[in-house]
């Protein structure tokens, strides 16, 4: 059997020591190292883990934006439609109320159409007998509209007005035409002179014969030959073939007739 030495002992126990000291250090090592790569791996795990979180969060932050401008833009158009919810019914009970002043307009005009077309028809007849034919013809063709069951109340009305605008529109104007003219029992072409509503003369055509409409006495009377000069001017001037001028001729009144 071999003896070592005690100092032998010592080394040889001091390199044992070492070895395992190193083994355990080279342990220790390995470990530390793969609880650094775990950790690594943990951390690049929990990056993409908050990565993720943060695109979600993104995303999310983005759909609640979203979210509130859809909701700001509902919220106006909601008030913008009750803004028109509102204004229509207040146009709804605006036309009820018309619908119900036109009933009772609807009855009411008839009867003013009626008293309009007869006030017209005698109108006509007391003037001065100026385009007799065709405004004895305008008066009935309104009587007979009147009666027809085609046309509105409203164009009855229009027509009505229009046919008084008409009536108005001889008082502000003067007129020279040429119409059959009876005479001594023996009808004539004569020409007309019209002065508003003030006169109405007439002419044959030849010249040979001057006359007025005594509208007091509702006949037509011979003027002197003194005024036929007068009436042929006053006929160039309505058809618009001379200047206008000063007229003097007779004009029948309530008193008589006067120049």
């Amino acid at each position: 059997m071999l003896f070592l030495s005690r100092k032998c002992q010592i080394l040889l126990a001091s390199s044992v020591l070492s070895l395992t000291s190193v083994a355990v250090f080279a342990d220790t090592l390995s470990q530390t190292i793969q609880t650094e790569n775990t950790i690594q791996k943990n951390a690049v795990k929990s990056q993409k883990n908050i990565d993720g979180l943060d695109d979600r969060t993104r995303k999310m932050l983005e759909e609640f934006r979203s979210a509130t401008r859809q909701t700001k833009t509902l919220l106006t158009y909601n008030a913008h439609l009750k803004a028109l919810l509102d204004s229509q019914e207040a146009e709804k009970a605006s036309f009820e109320q018309q619908l119900e002043q036109i009933e009772t307009t609807q009855r009411e005009i008839v009867p003013l159409i009626l008293n309009m077309q007869e006030s017209l028809e005698q109108f006509v007849q007391l003037d001065l007998p100026f385009l007799p034919d065709e405004r004895k013809q305008r008066v009935t063709d309104l009587k007979d509209m009147i009666t027809r069951a085609d046309v509105s109340n409203a164009e009855k009305f229009r027509r009505i007005i229009e046919a008084y605008q008409i009536e108005n529109d001889y008082g502000n104007t003067i007129e020279a035409y040429r119409a059959n003219l009876e005479l001594e029992g023996n009808i004539s072409s004569v020409d007309f002179l019209r002065l508003g509503r003030v006169a109405l003369y007439y002419q044959r055509l030849d010249g040979s014969e001057t006359g007025f409409w005594n509208n007091t006495e509702k006949h037509w009377e011979t003027l002197p030959t003194e005024y036929r000069n007068a009436i042929r001017q006053g006929l160039r001037i309505a058809r618009k073939e001379a200047a206008p001028d000063l007229l003097t001729l007779p004009v029948s009144t309530a008193t008589g007739v006067t120049q």
